[in-house]
């Protein structure tokens, strides 16, 4: 962990200075914003070059925890998740319902091919429908366990559920925080289109849940495979899950576990019904982590050492998303951002069609290393993207596709998105040995976009 977090931050902390860098050589610019319906968006063709705002030494230095104070809600929501998580495992209840899972699917072999597609298929249904994103936070800690009961490794276990939403959340056909917002943005009939996002989302859903399951047969056939084999030997000592220790499913691990579902059930009803957010599922969380400690009888100095321990564990964390955020800091603060979108938009109107299609897929991807909020994204790119689309000849309905996959399929590997590098920082894998599992899979969604982009050119998809 410790190793994780320190490649990682001076990683990040290259990428810092590098932008500090850009914003000395590239001319600061900007577009002027307005606000509609309490939504900021750029204004079309207001873009102008400004005095120029290079970022030094002490803005490189600042930006780390201007960059914590903007990714705060993350990073709380994150201590208390793992606080209240690490009193939950405290009392056994995790540990005593994977064994007794793994068991029943060692005397039913045949039902285990279904788990992966299932669970990946619901998660991708989750994040097409409501947009799951950070939630998928909340799931890490009960799958790679799982996963690792199943003979599988980590890389399994947050797949199942992060790159399960994420492949739901780039073809979304009705997330109201992607496609809602950028086709509100670019005044196209909302959630029209449906059929060909349909069979996108399909496509999608299938190729990421073979991948998965393709690579789960081969490290259950031979484990050393695994990037993760010595670190997952290790969290199967740490979690009890090796055949020679068995827990027992107690009547009080019965009702924490039955609790821990229940929860999952309240947090769908609050996000779908009342848009709950991060504070609200922090509390709910917060609740179960200290119900599970009553009825597993634990002391309340037992509750507070193991909530206590569980938050320690993310701050490294919490530093990662932190600095990952100083890197928009430092872009928005140097202006270059806009610069950057403006450059794009003019390189995108001199192209064919297909191909100006396809470069705003790119352009997404890249703005997307900066802004990770679809929303953010959304109202930053559609207002100059969409009349854009008008001109260069391509519907705006295919200029938010364009949108939507690079907005999705590439940020799982991005080290400076707070979910990735949260979701690495719970299930503690390196994000080196994370890029270098997912390379052929992002090769694989790059093409696929590249493709599914040309028919909505060529039949003008509305």
């Amino acid at each position: 962990m410790k190793k994780f977090n320190f490649n990682t931050l001076v990683m990040i902390f290259a990428v810092i200075v590098l932008v500090a860098i850009t914003t000395w050589i590239v001319p600061s610019g900007e577009y002027k914003r307005q606000i509609i319906n309490g939504r900021t968006l750029v204004i079309p063709n207001s873009f102008e070059f400004i005095e120029n705002k290079p970022q030094g030494i002490a803005d490189v230095l600042a930006s780390p925890f201007k960059g914590f104070v903007q990714a705060a809600e993350i990073i709380g929501f994150l201590l208390m998740l793992g606080g209240s998580f690490s009193i939950i495992l405290k009392t056994g209840a995790i540990t005593a319902s994977i064994q007794n899972l793994a068991r029943t699917f060692a005397e039913k072999p045949h039902l285990q091919k279904y788990f992966i597609p299932v669970t990946m298929t619901i998660f991708s249904v989750a994040g097409s429908s409501f947009g799951m994103s950070e939630e998928v936070l909340l799931f890490i800690p009960l799958f790679i366990p799982l996963a690792l009961s199943l003979g599988y490794d980590s890389f399994v276990g947050v797949s199942i559920p992060f790159l399960g939403a994420a492949a739901g959340f780039a073809a979304s056909v009705f997330n109201p925080f992607t496609v809602g917002i950028a086709q509100s943005i670019a005044q196209i009939p909302l959630y029209s289109g449906m059929e060909y996002r349909i069979f996108v989302w399909v496509l999608s859903t299938t190729a990421m849940t073979v991948f998965v399951s393709r690579y789960a047969k081969k490290v259950k056939n031979n484990p050393s495979i695994s990037l993760m084999f010595e670190q997952d030997t290790e969290r199967k000592k740490t979690l009890h899950l090796s055949n020679s220790v068995v827990e027992h499913f107690t009547l009080s691990r019965k009702i924490i576990l039955f609790s821990f579902i229940g929860a999952l059930g309240v947090l769908v009803y609050g996000v779908l019904e009342y848009q709950w957010w991060l504070s609200e599922l922090a509390a709910l969380f917060l609740a179960l982590g200290i119900f599970s400690g009553i009825v597993g009888k634990l002391t309340a100095t037992e509750m507070t050492d193991s909530f206590r321990d569980g938050a320690k564990d993310m701050v490294g964390v919490a530093l990662v998303i932190a600095c990952a955020r100083a890197i928009l800091v430092v872009a928005n603060d140097g202006k270059v951002l806009d610069v950057l979108l403006f450059a794009c938009s003019g390189i995108i109107s001199t192209v064919h069609p297909v191909f100006a299609a396809q470069m705003m897929f790119i352009v997404q991807g890249i703005i997307n290393f900066f802004v990770h909020s679809g929303s953010g994204q959304a109202a930053l790119t559609m207002p100059i993207m969409s009349p854009l689309a008008d001109v260069i000849g391509i519907s705006r309905q295919t200029a938010v596709l364009a949108f939507q996959f690079g907005e999705g399929w590439i940020n799982p590997i991005l080290p400076t998105s707070g979910l990735t590098m949260g979701v690495l920082g719970l299930a503690q894998i390196p994000w080196n040995k994370w890029v270098q599992w997912m390379v052929p899979i992002e090769i694989f969604f790059f093409i696929l976009a590249l493709l599914l982009l040309i028919p909505p050119v060529i039949f003008n998809w509305q």
